[in-house]
């Protein structure tokens, strides 16, 4: 099956139906695994990130999204492949990823998955989603982001529309011994609210003041 919907299907009125957060939970974590399982049957690199790839590493389960990461070289390629093992992908109009969902999308339980290949306005490399670590998650071993550049990712995303320490913290506490704080500090530099979440962590004993290593 070949699946695919121009971006006006995001607004379809029927997206706005709902279904209980435990089954919501349920559809997500399957739409995890047939996702990683297509990817892997591409052939092509990629790598688990956002809140489930923190999840996977030990932190808290996300209850909103699944997200992958692709080269941007390789997106168009990858969401024909998507398309031909019968999933079905929406290009939003946004231009830095597009959706990936395990049935038709104007389903409530149909569970919908990112596909992102640029990242805080830089195109994603082969390299970096190659950085990625096995892990076995829902049975199914896949790549898995880096947590320095997980890291990297969360506090690139702070700006001044958005910039929830609260939601940061747990992430910070939980991968705290697997992230270069030091690198995590250089690559970081530049976002003022990341300097100010940096300086957070430092006081909380979270992250090391040299940011070399965790305490």
């Amino acid at each position: 099956m070949r699946c695919r919907y121009a971006p006006g299907w995001l607004g379809s009125p029927l997206r706005m139906a709902r279904v209980p957060v435990a089954v919501e939970q349920e559809n997500l974590r399957e739409a995890l695994k047939s996702v990683a399982v297509a990817l892997k049957r591409s052939g092509f690199p990629f790598a688990l990130i956002g809140g489930y790839a923190v999840w996977a590493r030990g932190g808290p389960e996300p209850d909103h999204d699944v997200d992958f990461m692709v080269a941007a070289d390789d997106a168009a390629e990858v969401a024909d492949a998507l398309a031909e093992a019968g999933l079905c992908v929406v290009q939003p109009p946004e231009d830095w990823l597009f959706k990936v969902y395990t049935g038709a999308p104007d389903r409530p339980e149909s569970a919908m998955v990112d596909i992102i290949f640029r990242d805080a306005g830089h195109p994603a490399t082969r390299e970096v989603v190659q950085e990625a670590d096995e892990f076995e998650v829902l049975s199914v071993q896949m790549p898995v982001l880096s947590a320095t550049e997980l890291m990297v990712h969360k506090l690139a995303a702070l700006d001044e529309h958005w910039c929830d320490f609260g939601r940061l913290l747990p992430v910070a506490r939980s991968l705290r011994e697997q992230v270069d704080w030091a690198r995590v500090r250089r690559e970081s530099s530049e976002n003022d609210f990341a300097v100010a979440f940096l300086f957070l962590v430092e006081r909380l004993r979270i992250a090391p003041e040299d940011g070399s290593a965790a305490p």
